[in-house]
Parts: structure tokens; sequence; C-alpha cells
């Protein structure tokens, strides 16, 4: 669990090439650029934590790439004391940017095996999520609802009704949606029955599984 100077210089030139690419919101950068993600990985991977790339995490899953994580957590526009739901913990790194914003998490994991790494590894970090859950994303988490942003971190076939319903007037969902490209949608919430759409380009992601358990 050793965080060096030489990752927290390879940190920072991450910082550089998100930003680079577009990424303006001095939070978020602050986030990835504080965050261990080598430690999120798998350790034959260490040389490429600081590199703008996915990379394969357990149970066929991957840490996204850490433009994807900042450009998602970007549309969000999470502030301190905001309720997230986050659909696909993973490795937990989103996770973590999530905490650095001060959002209270309430995070979905459906990989037995990735859950059960995750939730003891994240306290480690000092990361608390104020829940961590085994269960079905695509239903998202009514009894905490609703939430202020949603996050869904897999590629989804199409958007989950449970997860438009679960967010609050004004909040805002951030999904890729499609089968094996996905586009980056935000959907704001603007009424009981009103949403507008925004659409942000081609992403991919590891496919969002259902009742799989």
């Amino acid at each position: 669990m050793k965080d060096t100077f030489k990752h927290k210089g390879l940190r920072q030139q991450l910082v550089g090439i998100v930003k680079d690419k577009g990424i303006t919101d001095e939070k978020v950068l602050k986030a990835i650029g504080k965050i261990p993600r080598h430690l999120f990985m798998d350790s034959s991977f260490l040389d490429h934590a600081y590199q703008d790339k996915a990379f394969p995490i357990a149970a066929d899953q991957t840490i996204s790439q850490p433009y994807t994580v900042a450009f998602q957590t970007e549309l969000m526009q999470v502030k301190p004391g905001d309720n997230v739901l986050e659909i696909g913990t993973g490795s937990g790194y989103q996770t973590a940017v999530l905490c650095e914003l001060g959002a209270k998490v309430f995070s979905i994991e459906r990989q037995l095996e990735l859950f059960k790494i995750t939730s003891k590894f994240l306290p480690k970090l000092g990361y608390r999520p104020k829940k961590l859950i085994f269960g079905d994303g695509y239903k998202g988490l009514v009894t905490e609802a609703p939430y202020d942003s949603i996050i869904v971190t897999a590629g989804a076939p199409f958007v989950p009704k449970p997860l438009m319903s679960q967010l609050k007037v004004g909040g805002r969902l951030v999904i890729p949606v499609g089968d094996k490209v996905q586009t980056m949608t935000l959907f704001i919430r603007k009424g009981p029955k009103d949403f507008e759409k925004h659409e942000f380009g081609e992403f991919r992601f590891v496919p969002l599984l259902e009742d799989k358990n």
C-alpha cells in the first residue's frame, strides 16, 4: 500500500493529460491527482496505472480510463453532501473520486468477487461510502432515493426506468447507452415526467449485467 513520490509525480502528469483532453472542473482534476490509482489495480499492471487507459481487474471487469471517469464525473456536477448513486462499484476508483468530492455515495455491484474485494479495500484507503451493496444495478436503490445524481459505469443497452424515477427534480443521470459501443448520455430531470437529454459521443464500457445473482 505504498504511494511514493514517483506515483505522485505520475499522477500529476495524468492530470495534465486529462486536462488536455478537455476536462476543466478543478475539483475533479484535484481528485484524479490525489487518488492512488495504482493501488486499485493488479500489481502486474502497476507500470500502466497512470496511463490514460482502461485495464483489466477481477471478474472480467475493467478499471475505467481516467479520462472517462473524469468526463462522467464532470457531467454529474457533484457538490459536497450530494446524495449520489453509483451503478457498478467495480474497482472502487470512481467511488473514491465521488468520495473526494464530498458526496454521500451509495454504490451497487453485482459481481460478488469484486464486491468482496472493494468493500474491504476502500476503507483501508480512507474512503467510506454510505453504502456498498451487492445487487442488481438495474433496480437502483429506492430506499435512499431521491438522488442528486446517478452514474452508471457500465454499458447499458437501454436506460433503466427505476434509475430515472429515483432521480431528484434537477438531478442528473450519466449513463453510457448502447450495445457494443455506447453513447455517453446525460438526463436532467426537469419535472415528474419531464427529462432533458444530452449526448456526448462514443465510449466503450463492459456491459451492465442484470439478474445474474
